[in-house]
């Protein structure tokens, strides 16, 4: 009678009966149409999916290399009044206002300084600042003067040269202007008449240019005043070509004295002509006289007049020219009706600049200097009325023609409805109608946003966006359009930058409106992921300060306090200013107080914040270790969001690195910051927490260098010395045996507790006499490394004892060596190979040296320092003594055979190397969170994508969704007909490179998947064909032991587990569109887990299977809980997470021998556990771990082969196991016995049970496998393959079913595996 130990759980039953006995909940015949709807999916999150990389972007150079300033301007009139020039004919009537005076009302001279001072003050409206110089009817001298004396006042800044030449000549086409003779201009002034003969002396542009100088601008109001735009250019070229020949006439003779001249730049001098080479200008007399000079300084006035000359004035026919002139209002007063003119005329040439020019070119003649861009504004004007009457404006840099811009038809707009309204305002005094125009302009700019994309035209109203950004009335809503706009992605942040938003945004953190603050701090983050170049403006304007007080407000939403922290770290960066201003603000303990936030991506950039803060800042650390922030982050580093524990683990990395001066202090801190980590998160789930503990631990290698350099040499020692290799800690560390991987120990207790678990096979090998001393004697090679080696080529290396935290250290980073994701393994392996080249570099022969190190104490007794730093206990004092010795100096001898720097003496304060370090490996976890912020926040995860029911993804899940539905419902049929009929028909048949050790179907592709020895295979069960095999990049020692489908209901990845310990999930797993299968994370799943005895059941007769009486890795997968369940060659079970990827509890088995076979309910609440000495154990997962055990059945006397959960037609749950023995027991989950046994044939390999169909198979030693039906009837065997003279089956190693089909799978042996089903393949 076999008897069972039962645990009563009071929950146990209520689970069983909720479940009604089904793992599979939607294998029942009842299940919704939509439970794949609601199963969750794993490993779909960005860290999962996206490349780990920052902005994948090209910063565009919105910002100018100098701006410049128009600091002197030249205002050259050559009037002569009164007097026509002899080459122009004028009408009559005819223009003559000039500046808006007519010069016939008073007399010449008078008029003439009246026309000066006017236009002085016209363009004083656009730089108010600049130096101005009249010069009225001027001598050739006088303009010489004129010009090289503001030259050399403005130095390097842009100086203007206004030119109006309507009373002299026209230029000609030798590239010269006009000006007067000194007799005419003396009489002019001596005798105040006017003189009836004038003389005009030509002026060579060619002599203007080198009075000039550059940077300069000209502006020309003359007829054919594009001839001097040519002739320009030619003496432009004629001047460099004259440098050339001067500086190669320098080089010649030197000795000569001949000074060298600076290379002339007057091509880059901007020119503004009012007509073309071959065009006069109009002479209408409704115009004034210098037309071209009213549309570049007094805009507003002259687009008005012409607007009311046009024939569509007639809208408005009370308006006469007149009445213009009395328009009320300030141009700089936005709020007046001529003030709100000039803001509309401002926006819409800004719009029609951007969107026709090239942005360089706009950058250069709009944002880099204020009196360049208003004079480029009113040009465009110009070009439009002047052309109007038969003129083209001409400027260099060339423009393309702007005067028929759709733009234009808005101002024309703004004009009519302001006219409209003028006779109304000016008689009752009452307040003007507001333009529409710029809500209009936001209405179409949002319109813009409902469909714009980066392939589409960029939207035309962004520069309108910019100009209502101050205003109180339109900003919100401004605000509001251009953090959707920048949140298109990098390109839309380039082309707002272009358009030179950045000083409004950052003159708008000045504001105290607490509605803005979302909307800034969204635009920051925004600009600071595409450029963080701006951080040293927003710490010149004290911008931070405005972050600071949006991160500390708790009345803020979590995630607008989540951008001012990532601004704030970007502010910070790598800039010490900005650190400084930052620590003046309390950043510290701002970040600290939050770091229980329930926002997991505030806590992440909190740390990040931090990280930053004191990265290469002493200052920064000591203000947190005064607040032990490091202890803070310790609990983050459980943080259910692996994104979070790997910012934790940077943030201590970098808070090790950051120390400037070492101290005992200092050391101390660091050395628990270390061990924490290395107990903590040496093996987590995630491969990007691991990543940046190997980048974290690299800081410990470089800042105390030595002594891992002591570490690498008793290594190098033990690797020699076969006795120590025995006993060492090191050995097996890199080059470990498959099935011994899994009793290796872990940094907390690898020279604790488990000393004796450790070395209980490999003590056998010396003799228990001796081995307590040779223990002790052989840990002589950590003491004194150099013994062995040599060690005047190592210089004073310091002594370190048994299980010191380096000891630990190095142990840690030698596992991580051998990670199972190759990234974090290549990672780990710069820095211990780090510490291993300069072993191999700096070792000499031994015959070089003779001398000794004098050992300086003996090492203690290892049992004394045993378990050092486990859970529970604190960390040792370093002291000089105990830790870290520093032994004599020793003299270098050999040197003269090999010139190497010595290592430097350490003491308790480390390496004393001055200057930071450079590390040995990155990663780019901190700058592809910081991409994130620079993509579209509405395409964050695929999982959001495919809420959108329009979008591809959620179209194509819909699709799966019905495929797999229709499955379940058409393997029905065979399910019910099966348990009368046979399995025996063979569909499927291939070879394997090597005999298939599992086999698993996908439950709904055709596909088959096999491993075999380290590789797995995806064949196409259907079809035969073989879509992928190769290894699954673990130890050439280890065997897949455990495959799995995850999120089989959609888009599925393959998971393999080895008996090393290690899984891996793989993606694209069939070989999709010819990609090979991509390795999406992998991680060591029984790492530091108590090895279990070996099977007494290894040695059964005839097994083919389990000899090695190893069961190697067992997994069980739960969809709907996310949850793996791992066991094997351990006491425990472990359940680990994979949505915070996480272990989620160890449950002890209570067995001291290996688990073999392992089945969960489905439904995250029962577990059953078959062992190797026959055992059965039940386990409810929702009790605590030690007394989750609620039932062990001891019926098996023999290594359990399968645990399969079951439900019945009556409700009663089921559990059904089998043994190497053939007996197959079938267990009530609520009875202490089993209710019912098949004997089957005496000794099997393997055994399966289909989920759904009343079904189960075993193959027999005897390569046999047999059918049986729920009652225990033989349904059929199968013995040999299908075919002509078919051959007998090898002996079958793995049996599975498909999860629905009513398929077979077998794996035998020699390498070949079959698929057999209930009907012959059609």
């Amino acid at each position: 009678m076999v008897t069972g130990d039962l645990f009563y759980s009071p929950t146990m039953s209520e689970s069983v009966d909720n479940r009604n006995g089904n793992k599979h909940d939607e294998y029942n015949n009842t299940h919704p149409d939509d439970v794949d709807w609601k199963l969750p999916i794993a490993f779909n999150k960005p860290r999962h999916t996206a490349t780990i990389e920052g902005v994948n972007c090209i910063t565009q150079t919105w910002r100018m290399k100098e701006r410049m300033k128009t600091v002197s301007v030249a205002l050259v009139l050559c009037l002569n009044v009164g007097v026509d020039p002899p080459d122009v004919v004028k009408t009559q009537p005819c223009a003559r206002l000039e500046c808006w005076i007519d010069p016939q009302l008073m007399s010449p001279q008078k008029a003439l300084e009246m026309i000066g001072k006017n236009l002085q003050l016209q363009y004083e409206r656009w730089q108010p600042r600049a130096r101005y110089k009249q010069s009225l009817d001027p001598t050739v001298e006088e303009v010489k003067k004129l010009c090289t004396s503001l030259r050399r006042n403005a130095k390097e800044e842009r100086v203007l040269f206004h030119y109006n030449g309507h009373g002299v000549p026209k230029p000609t086409s030798n590239g010269e202007i006009w000006v007067f003779n000194r007799v005419s201009r003396l009489a002019s002034l001596i005798f105040h008449c006017r003189i009836t003969y004038t003389q005009y002396i030509p002026l060579s542009v060619y002599d203007l240019q080198t009075w000039m100088g550059a940077p300069s601008i000209y502006v020309y109001d003359c007829s054919n005043a594009g001839i001097i735009v040519d002739s320009f250019q030619q003496f432009a070229e004629q001047h460099e070509r004259e440098y050339e020949m001067e500086k190669q006439a320098v080089q010649h003779n030197r000795t000569a004295g001949v000074a060298s001249a600076t290379a002339p730049s007057y091509k880059n001098c901007i020119q503004l002509a009012a007509c073309a080479a071959s065009q006069i200008l109009p002479m209408n007399p409704d115009l004034p006289a210098d037309i071209f000079t009213a549309c570049l300084t007094t805009p507003i006035t002259i687009a008005l007049r012409w607007f009311v000359m046009q024939n569509t004035s007639k809208l408005v026919p009370k308006v006469s020219l007149d009445l213009i002139d009395k328009i009320p209002g300030q141009l700089s007063d936005r709020r007046t009706m001529l003030g709100e003119l000039n803001w509309i005329f401002t926006a819409i040439t800004d719009t029609i600049a951007w969107n026709t020019l090239p942005r360089d070119l706009f950058q250069r003649l709009f944002r880099q200097d204020l009196l360049v861009a208003s004079l480029f504004r009113n040009f465009l004007l110009a070009e439009r009325i002047l052309r109007s009457y038969d003129c083209t404006p001409v400027s260099f840099p060339k423009l393309p023609p702007t005067f028929q811009h759709p733009m234009w038809q808005a101002w024309d707009l703004a004009l009519d409805l302001s006219l409209a309204q003028l006779a109304a305002v000016l008689e009752s005094e009452t307040l003007f109608v507001h333009s529409p125009f710029f809500e209009e302009q936001l209405t179409a700019f949002q319109v813009w946003l409902t469909l714009g994309s980066k392939s589409r035209n960029p939207p035309e109203q962004l520069p309108i966006v910019l100009q209502v950004l101050l205003s109180q009335v339109h900003r919100l809503r401004a605000l509001e359009l251009l953090g959707k706009f920048l949140d298109l992605g990098p390109w839309a942040v380039n082309l707002a930058l272009s358009v030179g938003i950045f000083p409004y945004v950052l003159k708008l953190l000045q504001s105290n409106a607490r509605e803005l603050r979302p909307l800034l701090v969204f635009i920051w983050a925004k600009i600071l992921a595409v450029d963080s170049t701006c951080q040293a403006d927003l710490v010149r304007d004290h911008g931070h300060k405005y972050f600071l007080s949006v991160l500390q407000d708790p009345t803020i939403p979590s995630e607008h306090r989540t951008l001012a922290a990532f601004v704030l770290a970007s502010i910070v960066n790598n800039y010490p200013a900005g650190q400084e201003a930052a620590l003046k603000g309390s950043l510290v303990s701002i970040c600290l107080e939050q770091l229980g936030d329930p926002n997991p991506l505030l806590r992440q950039w909190l740390c990040l914040c931090l990280a930053r803060l004191w990265h290469n800042y002493d200052a920064a650390r000591w203000c947190g270790v005064r607040d032990i922030a490091h202890e803070k982050l310790y609990t983050l580093l459980q943080d259910p969001i692996p994104e979070v524990r790997a910012a934790a683990v940077y943030a201590l990395g970098t808070f090790i690195n950051s120390v400037t001066k070492r101290s005992e202090h200092a050391n101390n801190i660091d050395q628990i910051i270390a061990m924490t980590l290395i107990n903590t998160v040496s093996h987590d789930m995630s491969p990007l927490v691991r990543k940046e503990l190997v980048v974290a631990l690299q800081w410990m290698v470089l800042h105390f260098e030595n002594s891992f350099v002591t570490l690498a040499v008793a290594e190098e020692n033990s690797r020699r010395d076969p006795v120590v290799e025995t006993l060492s800690p090191f050995t097996g560390m890199r080059r470990i045996g498959s099935r011994d991987r899994l009793k290796i120990l872990s940094p907390n207790n690898a020279y604790g507790t488990d000393t004796t678990d450790f070395s209980q096979d490999r003590m056998k090998r010396v003799s228990s006499s001796s081995s307590i001393s040779s223990l002790g004697n052989n840990w002589e090679f950590v003491r004194k490394p150099c013994e062995s080696i040599g060690q005047s080529s190592f210089g004073n290396l310091p002594s370190l004892s048994y299980g010191s935290v380096y000891m630990k250290l190095w142990h840690g980073l030698c596992s991580l060596d051998s990670d199972p994701h190759p990234s974090v393994a290549t990672m780990s392996q710069k820095v211990t190979n780090h510490i291993r080249n300069q072993v191999k570099e700096c070792s000499v022969p031994k015959e070089v040296t003779e001398a000794k190190l004098p050992s300086i104490s003996l090492p203690p007794s290892p049992s004394s320092r045993a378990s050092f730093l486990t859970k529970g206990e604190s960390l040792p004092t370093v002291s000089a003594t105990s830790e870290i010795l520093r032994p004599p100096r020793v003299p270098l001898h050999g040197s003269r055979t090999r010139k190497t720097p010595p290592i430097n003496t350490i003491t308790e304060e480390a390496d004393e190397v001055l200057g930071f370090k450079n590390p040995l490996t990155t990663s780019l976890f901190v700058e592809w969170n910081c991409a994130q912020f620079a993509q579209p926040v509405s395409l964050e995860s695929e999982t959001e994508s495919t809420n959108d029911i329009e979008s591809r993804a959620h179209y194509e899940r819909e699709w799966r969704y019905l495929r797999n539905k229709k499955q379940r419902r058409d393997a029905k049929e065979e399910q019910i007909r099966v348990a009368r009929g046979r399995l025996e028909s063979q569909v499927f048949h291939t070879r394997s490179p090597q005999p298939p050790e599992v086999v698993t179907f996908h439950p709904f592709d055709k596909h088959l998947a096999v491993a075999a020895k380290d590789c797995f295979g995806i064949w196409d069960w259907q079809t035969g064909t073989r879509l992928t095999y190769c290894t699954s990049r673990g130890s050439k020692m280890a065997r897949v032991t455990a495959l799995g489908f995850i999120n089989s209901h959609d888009v599925a990845l393959l998971m393999t587990g080895s008996d090393d310990g290690s899984v891996r999930i793989w993606k694209n797993y069939c070989n999709m569109l010819g990609r090979d299968p991509t390795l999406l994370t992998a991680w060591q799943a029984l790492a530091d887990a108590q090895p279990a005895s070996k099977s007494p059941s290894a040695g059964v007769p005839g097994s083919t299977v389990h000899n090695s009486a190893s069961a190697g890795l067992i997994t069980s997968w739960e969809q709907r809980s996310l949850t793996l369940a791992v066991t094997g060659d351990v006491r425990i079970v472990r359940l680990w997470d994979a949505e915070t990827e996480l272990k989620k509890q160890d449950i002890p088995t209570g067995a001291d021998i290996c688990a073999t076979c392992l089945d969960t309910d489905g439904s995250g609440t029962l577990m059953a556990l078959g062992c190797g000495d026959g055992s059965v154990r039940l386990f409810d997962r929702r009790l605590p771990p030690h007394e989750a055990r609620v039932m062990t059945w001891r019926e098996h006397t023999a290594w359990v082969l399968g645990a399969y959960f079951r439900g019945t037609a009556t409700g009663a749950p089921r559990l059904i196991t089998g043994s190497l023995s053939g007996d197959i027991r079938f267990f009530d989950l609520r009875k202490n016995s089993s209710v019912n046994t098949v004997q089957t044939a005496q000794g099997i390999t393997a055994m399966a049970v289909h989920n759904v169909a009343d079904i189960f198979t075993c193959a027999s030693m005897n390569q046999c496998i047999s059918v049986y039906n729920m009652s225990g009837q033989n349904l059929n065997a199968i013995k040999s393959y299908e075919g002509f003279m078919g051959t007998r089956i090898g002996p079958v190693s793995c049996l599975n079913f498909h999860p629905y089909r009513v398929v077979l799978a077998a794996g035998c042996m020699d390498s070949s595996v079959s698929v057999y089903a209930s009907e012959p393949r059609r």
